[in-house]
């Protein structure tokens, strides 16, 4: 583990000590072998004057909440250090008690919750804290031997600690560990199971002492021989089967997840391990990762409704035995599963939850892979694990997350997603809180979007293979399909019949007829895994109130919504509702340029403005417009509508 200390970065902030507890902090949370996702806190203490002018001692600890590695000043809680000094010696402490008096103990009404561990913090006598979880040291300790191998690479510069629960607890036996001890003889704290501490007066020494302490680890687990997993190739996953179990899991927890495969070398060697499912269901790396992983994952077989079964039957046994009076079960389903020869998988109702199970899983799995090349991987009892999961402290962090958007979960897919109206439909079903698989010929499409939430997709909708292609990439990335969008089309040439090019009339009846029917017809095994399934065709205008010269696109937009009304009758039984939208004189289109615009309303007579709004309602229709309405059919509001035909075209005279 390399130093990430710049003397030219920290030049303008020396004398500053929250700007370089900032800093350093950065520091640590930039390198996901010490922290991941919220792991870990710092501190540090600062004298400042009050409103009185009376000189107080402030600890300004990392707030509950803030994430080391984008964290700014005012993600540190500002607490009297007088406060904490007092509560670390009381007897006991309720947790709630603790974060009431931490609290009241800020200088600044503000600010985030104070770390569970400010108490701790605080008896540190030293300016800088650092806390980590580091990978290699939790390695270690998560072994029979572990408290002897500590002792073996650190001798008596470390201070060895037992684990026992964060907060109140952890700082009272570490209060009473070292009433008598010399803290210049230490170089940091390890805490079995849990983490390291270092800390000093001079940042750059607490921070550097951290990484030499986990340098050693490091250089011992390698001197060991305890390496990486080498690669192996997965196996060819069976798409359909993890749109089975996602949709399996949905049901039982009552809400849309997401699923992600992680099919890397990586992940599909520790897959393929013959002890894989004793090794990986022995407990998390650390105790604090259930909250977001609970204490083991899913290992599959070929029956997966049979696994997801015994998955939760196990899970209520667990909190029949474990619990205490007036505890309520938690949500019993899996965040995220080993499937043999194909990898893994992650379970979550957001692509943020999806990266941070990956990412914890993939240490995990490193970190089993190593301890058991050390002998065995031991992690924490069942007893310690689910205190740690029940801790009310760290349940109230997850209702904090509040309620989702009404479309958290929800999986789509877009086609035509570059522009116009495509695009608009992508964009609409994110702020909605959907995933969207956005679908175009146009190269681009991979880079139309930075949202996390959309999976730019190049696919010829003409063509089989990509489209199936295409939704095994949404379904490996997603987890499944819920919406379909199918809005592709091209309006050709104003051509009458009797000079029609049979290659134009080909053409319009490909992309706008013939290459939704295909996409349809591909998307409906997934659909029927679905949650809520339902498909909005863009249609068009043209459909009930078609002009001269445009045959091949009137022909093949009936020939669209015919399609999509028998759709809608024969998917109704399975569940899917499938409805179509009109749209007509949407101008913020590729196809509408200004000049077009001003030759079409010179025409009229009219001016642009007076074209764009020449309907019943006098008012412009623009692809937002459109996107609104169709996410609207897609949803909960339209969930007793199917084969249904709603014009968007602020009343055009020959429709009505």
């Amino acid at each position: 583990m390399k130093s990430f200390w710049n003397e030219k970065e920290v030049k303008d902030i020396k004398n500053d000590l929250l700007g370089m507890r900032v800093y350093t902090s950065r520091l640590l949370g930039k390198e996901e072998d010490l922290v991941l996702h919220g792991g870990g806190n710092t501190s540090v203490k600062i004298k400042e004057k009050n409103i009185f002018g009376e000189e107080e001692d402030i600890l300004y600890v990392k707030g509950s909440g803030w994430d080391l590695a984008t964290i700014e000043a005012p993600g540190f809680a500002p607490v009297k250090l007088s406060a904490l000094i007092r509560l670390a010696n009381l007897d006991r402490l309720s947790d709630m008690d603790m974060v009431k008096y931490q609290r009241m103990a800020l200088t600044n009404p503000s600010a985030p919750n104070p770390s569970v561990e400010a108490i701790l913090h605080a008896i540190i006598p030293f300016t800088f804290v650092d806390h980590t979880h580091a990978d290699a040291v939790v390695t270690i300790t998560n072994t029979p031997t572990g408290k002897t191998r500590i002792q073996e690479i650190y001798g008596k510069k470390i201070l060895i600690v037992p684990y026992v629960m964060p907060g109140f607890i952890l700082a009272k036996t570490i209060y009473e560990m070292t009433k008598e001890l010399d803290w210049s003889t230490i170089d940091g704290m390890i805490l079995l199971n849990h983490g390291v501490f270092t800390f000093h007066d001079d940042p750059k020494v607490s921070y550097e002492n951290m990484i030499k302490i986990v340098s050693k680890a490091e250089n011992y687990l390698r001197k060991q021989g305890a390496k990486t997993i080498k690669n192996q190739k997965s196996v060819q996953p069976d798409y359909l089967k993890i749109a089975l179990l996602r949709n399996l899991i949905s049901k039982e927890k009552g809400s849309a997840v997401l699923a992600r495969l992680n099919d890397s070398g990586e992940a599909c060697a520790f897959s393929n391990l013959k002890n894989v499912k004793s090794i990986s269901t022995r407990g998390p790396l650390t105790p604090d990762h259930i909250i977001r992983t609970k204490q083991n994952p899913i290992v599959l077989s070929n029956n997966f409704e049979k696994d997801l079964t015994s998955y939760i039957d196990n899970y209520h046994k667990y909190f029949k035995k474990y619990k205490t009076k007036g505890q309520s079960e938690l949500e019993p389903t899996p965040r995220s599963a080993i499937w043999p020869k194909r990898g893994t998988l992650a379970f979550g109702p957001t692509v943020k939850h999806l990266k941070i199970i990956d990412d914890i899983s993939r240490h995990t799995r490193k970190a089993i892979f190593q301890a058991e090349h050390l002998g065995k991987w031991k992690a924490l009892p069942p007893t310690d694990l689910f205190e740690m999961e029940y801790w009310s402290l760290e349940q109230a962090k997850l209702k904090k997350a509040g309620k989702g958007k009404r479309m958290q979960g929800k999986i789509a897919l877009v086609t035509g997603g570059a522009s116009g109206i495509g695009k608009a439909c992508v964009e609409e079903l994110v702020a909605n809180g959907a995933v969207v698989a956005a679908l175009d010929i146009n190269p681009e499409i991979v880079n139309c979007f930075t949202q996390k939430e959309v999976l730019g997709i190049k696919c010829d909708i003409t063509n089989n293979k990509q489209i199936q292609t295409a939704i095994e990439k949404t379904v490996a990335h997603f987890g499944g399909l819920d919406m379909v969008i199918s809005n592709a089309g091209v309006f050709p040439k104003s051509t009458k019949i009797a000079k029609m090019n049979s290659a134009l009339w080909q053409k319009s009846i490909d992309l706008n007829l013939t290459s939704h029917q295909r996409l349809i017809q591909a998307t409906i095994p997934f659909l029927e895994l679905g949650i809520n399934a339902a498909i909005v065709i863009i249609g068009s205008k043209n459909v009930p109130a078609p002009g001269p010269g445009a045959s091949a696109y009137s022909v093949a937009k009936a020939g669209l919504t015919q399609l999509g009304r028998i759709a809608a009758m024969e998917l109704g039984a399975k569940g899917i509702r499938v409805n179509m939208l009109h749209p007509n004189a949407v101008f913020d289109t590729a196809i509408w340029s200004d000049e077009i615009l001003e030759a079409r309303a010179k025409n009229y007579g009219l001016t642009v403005q007076e074209y764009k709004t020449n309907n019943v309602l006098r008012t412009e229709i623009t692809s937002k417009h459109v996107a609104e309405l169709a996410a609207e059919m897609l949803g909960e509001k339209f969930s007793k509508v199917t084969g249904a035909q709603i014009p968007i075209d602020g009343g055009n005279d020959r429709v009505i």
